[in-house]
């Protein structure tokens, strides 16, 4: 039987091997978010200047109007992509808030249950864990000791 993604179990070194990919991954969906928003203000303001009008062929910023919208979208498919095959295709996850903050969590074991390393961009390595239902603010340091007993069937 193979393991899926979403069965994925990750050592610290396991995880810890994925970090600099992860970085690149989320410096691009960064990246692309600024194009994001840069499209959304552009449509904020055709839309504060004509309203509804804008959607007028006849309208003189009809195509403008109309390369932002299609911005938005490709930009929008572009992230969704890089999430889909890029991170969680690895058996990665993002936390609630994890787009946004650069957070993703290692599904992990510790002594049988299941728990989540985690990291935030620009940590060096993953160098903390949470239980599942505690989130960024539950962190508690990975010790040697962790380390050793995660991703593994020791107890």
């Amino acid at each position: 039987m193979t393991e899926s993604a979403h069965d994925r179990i990750f050592t610290v070194a396991e995880a810890n091997r994925l970090i600099g990919p992860m970085e690149v991954v989320i410096a691009e969906i960064e990246r692309l978010r600024g194009q994001l928003d840069w499209h959304d203000r552009e449509l904020q303001i055709l839309d504060a200047l004509w309203g509804p009008k804008v959607l007028e062929k006849e309208n003189p910023d009809h195509g403008e109007f109309h390369k932002h919208r299609t911005g938005v979208d490709e930009t929008v498919e572009e992230i969704e992509g890089l999430v889909r095959d890029e991170i969680l295709a690895r058996g990665v996850r993002f936390p609630t808030g994890g787009l946004e903050h650069g957070l993703l969590d290692f599904p992990t074991t510790l002594d049988g249950r299941v728990v989540y390393l985690c990291w935030k961009r620009g940590e060096p390595k993953v160098s903390h864990w949470h239980e599942i239902d505690r989130g960024f603010a539950g962190r508690q340091p990975v010790t040697t000791e962790h380390a050793t007993r995660m991703g593994t069937d020791q107890q």
